[in-house]
């Protein structure tokens, strides 16, 4: 049976039993790391980062808050990040005095990030880290300090998982590689 995705798919490069695994620990980490907090929030980048958010909030066993930003610095069909980063749709929250931590999906040159995270660290929060499902350090451009991170990966052009090729196929259970030759032909 062929599927949508097929045509894009080169290979499945973290199926899905080894993306639950991997969370349930980090779930772990971070539940043995905020154990202590009065106040933590996890802050999800939109969109890419939902599926991941979802995963990891029910394997944190402290208390915890939710909030959503949504940032771009990629356009509509782009393949690479402008370096030119804006906030989308901020936070509903305060963060004054919480312990945040930033839940996103992948970080490659680490623009998003730095944006990201400076713009909290200027709101007075207690404390702000950094969670990635996906690390690209080959990418990295500007230093970024990671405290939590799923799986380095090289630098291919993956999607699943909530990372979406041209909006669509955030809805797949595993990170694909995608087979670049089917993007040409579009």
């Amino acid at each position: 049976m062929t599927t949508a995705y097929d045509r894009y798919l080169k290979e499945i490069l973290i199926d899905e039993p080894a993306l639950r695994q991997r969370i349930i620990e980090l779930g772990r980490e971070i539940s043995r790391d905020y154990a202590d907090s009065p106040a933590l929030m996890l802050i999800c980048i939109l969109k890419g980062g939902v599926m991941f958010l979802t995963d990891l909030m029910r394997q944190i066993e402290v208390p915890h808050e939710i909030d959503f930003l949504a940032v771009s610095s990629y356009g509509r069909g782009a393949r690479e990040s402008t370096g030119k980063v804006r906030i989308d749709m901020d936070l509903r929250g305060e963060v004054v005095g919480k312990d945040l931590l930033i839940v996103e999906d992948i970080i490659d040159s680490g623009y998003t990030l730095k944006f990201v995270m400076d713009v909290m660290q200027a709101r007075h929060p207690n404390s702000v880290k950094l969670c990635t499902l996906l690390d690209k350090p080959s990418r990295r451009t500007i230093p970024i300090p990671i405290h939590y991170t799923g799986f380095q990966i090289e630098d291919k052009f993956v999607f699943g998982y909530g990372l979406d090729l041209d909006e669509k196929f955030r809805n797949l259970p595993f990170v694909g590689v995608v087979r670049e030759e089917a993007l040409i032909s579009e």
